[in-house]
């Protein structure tokens, strides 16, 4: 059995552990708060966004006459992945799923992925695994990102797609859903209009999205239909990776707190049985003391 003086450096480290695991799960706490009053303030701006597109998507000729963001090609040859994941670590499973989902989309599409990545673990598992990264990681980002922080992001997925660098941008992010429940979700994201290929390539860790219906009519733009998409679809674009961050942000939050609710609650369980392990020891070290002072009592006697 250890020694008492091990067994009160034991429980003094373990106290110390709870007392930083609490304090981190009171600030993981707070940063979700924040981050699911955001998200859900966003959401509905972001779906109706992409509503929008892809009911632009479906007007006659757009794909050929009105913004390069809406022409699906015929083959493709390489695939961007915007994958975003924390910069930091003690959140529970949330990288490693969304890792798991990325790492599954890219071997079920069956062309080279180059892998844009939002957080500094993406980027590890980028580099661990031998994948592609285009341009460079975005790390850093703060805990309440504006649209101006994203617009980087945003920049180098449509400049690499422009340019035929990327045929097809897909964002690999995490869905918040409740404070338990986080699901890891591959989404495409360019072009805006399904292409032939689409349908092969598409497997069960992409989400499908619901075909728009068709535009009852043509719309007038004015000045015209090109100045309009110049300007409207790279915003749209950039709606759509900053709502992703802004789940992922929810989820990474609600996961590191639930993640250091459970470490506290361990190190607490463990604070018990160590108090109850020091007792007895301090029993057993008090019964050997009284033995050999009877025993020296009754020496002298004899």
């Amino acid at each position: 059995m250890a020694s008492l003086r091990e067994i009160r450096r034991h429980i003094r480290g373990v106290r110390s552990v709870a007392q930083v695991t609490r304090a981190m799960q009171m600030v993981a706490a707070t940063k979700m708060q924040r981050a699911q009053t955001q998200v859900l303030a966003t959401r509905p701006y972001a779906r109706h966004a992409w509503e929008v597109l892809q009911h632009l998507a479906t007007q006659n000729g757009a794909a050929e006459s009105l913004h390069p963001l809406l022409e699906a090609r015929s083959r493709i040859e390489t695939v961007g992945l915007v994958l975003v994941t924390s910069d930091k670590g003690l959140c529970g499973p949330y990288n490693a799923n969304i890792i798991r989902t990325a790492a599954q989309f890219i071997e079920d599409i069956g062309v080279p992925v180059k892998i844009i990545a939002v957080g500094r673990r993406g980027a590890a598992y980028a580099a661990r695994a031998g994948r592609d990264l285009l341009k460079a990681e975005f790390s850093d980002l703060p805990s309440r990102p504006r649209l101006l922080d994203i617009t980087p992001i945003a920049r180098a997925s449509i400049d690499a797609f422009l340019s035929g660098e990327l045929d097809e941008v897909y964002l690999g992010y995490t869905d918040f859903v409740s404070t338990l429940v986080q699901r890891p979700r591959i989404r495409r994201l360019l072009p805006l209009t399904a292409g032939p290929g689409y349908r092969s390539v598409v497997r069960s860790s992409v989400v499908q999205e619901e075909e728009p219906e068709a535009p009852a009519g043509e719309y007038i733009y004015e000045p015209n239909s090109q100045t309009i998409l110049d300007i409207v679809l790279p915003r749209f674009t950039e709606i759509q990776i900053y709502q992703a961050i802004l789940e992922s942000l929810a989820s990474e939050h609600s996961a590191r707190m639930v993640a250091m609710r459970a470490a506290t609650d361990n190190a607490n369980e463990l604070l018990r049985d160590l108090a109850l392990t020091y007792n007895r020891a301090r029993q057993d070290a008090i019964t050997r003391e009284m033995l050999d002072i009877a025993g020296g009592v009754e020496a002298m006697r004899g």
